[in-house]
């Protein structure tokens, strides 16, 4: 827990893969002085991962993890974010997949994004299959995680229309903007209850 400006706020690691625009979103997120979290730690598993340049820009440390030696990663990992005092994580478009001894050891506050309405359309390439299967309706979910892949408790769901013309790209931009509306929504929701 952090104090800024008089208000206390839940320190959170975001874990990343690729682009980072939730990670983006969710610092900017951070910065509204209502919100109840500051992001303190960036971890990528992709030393080219685009997202790792906000760290730089945000001035927020970050680490670049090899996920090769998975269980002795893990340890080190767990003891870093031990050190950064951060109490949540938060998964934005990580591709790797935590063992379950991690996820208990970090004790259920790790929450992730997930590009469909789960339990629907679980893992890769949601919006191709939403699409193939002539849904009228896909979303995004933010839940958390648990040993089976989007199978974790849901915290928040919003809905997408499917319009006619959607290609994989079009469905997909239009989930990321209501991911970015989500997410920290998500975030403040979960805080309040801890």
């Amino acid at each position: 827990m952090t104090k800024l400006n008089g208000i206390k706020k839940i320190n959170v690691a975001v874990f990343i893969s690729g682009k980072g625009s939730n990670l983006e979103n969710l610092i900017k997120s951070a910065k509204n002085k209502n919100s109840k979290f500051k992001i303190s730690l960036i971890i990528s598993n992709n030393s080219k991962a685009l997202g790792l340049k906000f760290a730089k820009k945000f001035n927020i440390k970050k680490k670049i993890v090899n996920f090769t030696k998975t269980k002795l990663i893990e340890k080190n990992l767990l003891m870093d974010l031990k050190k950064k005092n951060i109490n949540i994580i938060c998964l934005a478009g990580f591709m790797k997949i935590l063992s379950k001894n991690f996820i208990k050891r970090f004790n259920g506050k790790i929450l992730n994004i997930h590009p469909s309405l789960l339990p629907k359309y679980k893992g890769l390439n949601t919006h191709l299959r939403v699409i193939l299967n002539k849904e009228r309706y896909s979303g995004c979910t933010v839940h958390f995680v648990n040993s089976k892949l989007d199978s974790g408790k849901i915290i928040l769901q919003k809905k997408v229309k499917i319009l006619k013309k959607d290609t994989v790209k079009s469905l997909a931009a239009r989930v990321l903007i209501q991911e970015h509306a989500l997410y920290p929504k998500a975030l403040n929701k979960i805080i309040n209850d801890l």
